[in-house]
């Protein structure tokens, strides 16, 4: 099941869950739906996620889903969890300099 990231001033991040539930526990929390981040908890979430993608950020969080029949080589790779989360980063950070809640829930 998909879940949705929404801020007021960012458009909606759609997720798949398990991606999800990956960066939202790199950001210190439990990973339970609902979910926010207040405006003053922005700073040390932003921190401690560019935290474990930078000891990480080549792992693909989706390796399970990685197919052995693919034609494309590129494809058998995965995609990073760094390149996943840029434009929750960019949601975050947006949302600490304009004041904002950042809230997740399932679609």
């Amino acid at each position: 099941m998909p879940i949705t990231f929404k801020s007021k001033h960012s458009p909606d991040i759609l997720m798949l869950e398990n991606v999800a539930r990956e960066l939202i526990r790199m950001m210190g929390h439990s990973g339970t739906l609902p979910g926010s981040w207040a405006p003053e908890d922005l700073p040390e979430a932003l921190a401690k996620l560019e935290a474990a993608l930078a000891s990480g950020a080549a792992k693909p969080l989706d390796a399970e889903r990685r197919r052995d029949d693919d034609d494309d080589n590129d494809r058998g790779r995965g995609v990073s969890a760094a390149h996943r989360a840029l434009p929750l980063i960019e949601m975050l950070r947006r949302a600490q300099r304009d004041g904002d809640y950042v809230t997740w829930d399932k679609t």
